[in-house]
This record gives C-alpha cells, structure tokens and sequence, in this order.
C-alpha cells in the first residue's frame, strides 16, 4: 500500500468514527418512533468497509448495530423498551450484511485494479517492466538526485534468431535474457523491457560489481547460446538528467556492440586460416 493510499484510509476511517458519533448525538437529541434516524448509521459503515474488506465491514454493521442500541437506550424521545426487539435483530443483520458485500466488492475491485495496474506496467513478452516503467523510475531516480547506474542491455543476434528460427524463438531468447537478469540483479533494481531486444536496468551497485554482473548473466546465457552487451552510464558522474544519462549509455552500448562485432569477425578469420 503507497503512503497517499494508506493516508487517505486513515482519513476515511477517521471520519467514519466521526459519522458514527455524530449519527448517534443527532439520533439521541432528535429521534422519535417513526423518524428513522438510525438508517443515518449506513454512512460511516459503508465507508469503513469502502476502505477495508468483508471482516471489518461486517464489524462495522455490528459497531453500528451497537451504536445504535445505546443511542434507543439514551434517547429520550424513544421507548427504551425498544431498543431490543426484533426490529433491532434485523437492524443488525442489515447492518452487517450491507458491510460484508460492500466490503467484499470494495476489496476485490482493488484487487482488481492493482492487477490491472501491475500488468500495465510489465512487457508482455519477458514480464519485466515496460518502458513506461523505466522511464517512470529513471525520472524518479533522476528528481531524487542520488546516485545509481543506468545500464543498457541488447539481446545480441535477436535478429538473426527471428529470422531463422522465428519470431517464438527470439520471444523465448528475450524472456530468458530477462530471466537472468533478474535472477542476477539485486533485489531493489529495477528492470524492464524498453526496446525489440534492449533491456535497461537502474541499480545502485558500483562499477566493478556491475561488471561482475555482466560477467555472471553472459556465462549463464552462454550455456543457451545466448549472449547479451552491455552499456553503462553513472548519475551523477556521466549526467544528471534522464536524456544525458540514456544518450550516454546508448553511445557506449553501441561502442560496446562494434567491439563485440569486431572481435568475433577477429576470431572467425582466424579459424578460416588456421
């Protein structure tokens, strides 16, 4: 639950007590056999269970049921000898009834809505955040002004994987690269989709143990034969925006890229001469 949600149940519960003990000074001044002040007691247990679940919705119908045997008990212009009867049994079963459903729709509604709002937020290919994520995140990242590391990762050879294997297979390459990612990063990092085969990753940790992480995923990769390069970029040291930083990481990815070609068209000469 963020902060602005759980403040704003605290605000709401807050005024549901206040309805409750409002409802019950107004129904002790005021109320009369046939005045019904007492359906005033739905307010404040409709909000309880608007902000909680079924359990304390129901346990704000019987609050409220309780509340209101005192206020008959108290109220001058009410025969005490009504405030247990049947009528009452009743009361407190409505009470409870409209708590518990109210309760239950409200729960799963958000429920709902944070699923909605969690596969909003993921690729559909590898699960991993999506672009609006990591934007989202690096321009938190970005306003906080702390220091952490913006690292690139492109899936190498996807195309050629696309191309003879088809597009299942290069799905199946990224959603393990993001796998091993995931299974490799820190549990605070953050990791997300942004591209066809470009990953961003935004984690706190120092240059070496980032290499030391680049090192980790490609020998996991290797096994699948897959492989993956990486760029980096530090805030503040390399910039401190979010445009400085990815157009700085992207310069050195794609460096990183040239390297790896010209390695390998290096090794493949060789093989072709020995």
């Amino acid at each position: 639950m963020s902060a602005a949600t759980a403040t704003t149940r605290r605000l709401v519960l807050a005024l549901a007590g206040l309805l409750y003990a409002g409802v019950f000074a107004v129904f002790v001044v005021f109320e009369n056999p046939g005045l019904g002040l007492g359906n005033f007691f739905y307010i404040p247990l409709c909000l309880v269970a608007l902000v909680t679940d079924e359990l304390l919705g129901a346990l704000a119908g019987v609050v409220a049921a309780g509340i209101y045997v005192g206020a008959v008990a108290l109220a001058p212009g009410v025969p005490s000898a009504q405030a247990l009867t049947t009528a009452t049994g009743i009361r407190l079963v409505t009470y409870t009834v409209v708590g518990t459903l109210m309760g239950f729709y409200a729960s799963r509604n958000r429920q709902l809505v944070d699923r909605l709002r969690d596969l909003a937020g993921r690729d559909f290919v590898t699960g991993c955040g999506n672009a609006r994520t990591f934007d989202d995140e690096l321009a938190k990242r970005c306003a906080a002004g702390g220091a952490f590391a913006l690292v690139l990762v492109d899936a190498d050879g996807l195309n050629d994987t696309n191309q003879v294997h088809g597009h299942a297979a290069g799905n199946a390459a990224l959603k393990r690269i993001g796998e091993v990612l995931t299974q490799h990063a820190e549990p605070g990092d953050m990791i997300a989709r942004i591209g066809g085969d470009e990953f961003a990753l935004l984690t706190n940790l120092p240059a070496d143990q980032i290499a030391a992480l680049q090192s980790r995923t490609n020998r996991t990769l290797a096994v699948e034969n897959l492989s993956a390069t990486f760029g980096v970029t530090f805030c503040p040291d390399d910039g401190q925006t979010t445009s400085e930083l990815f157009h700085k990481a992207d310069d050195r990815l794609f460096a990183a890229k040239l390297v790896r070609q010209n390695r390998a068209t290096v090794v493949a000469l060789r093989e072709r001469t020995a």
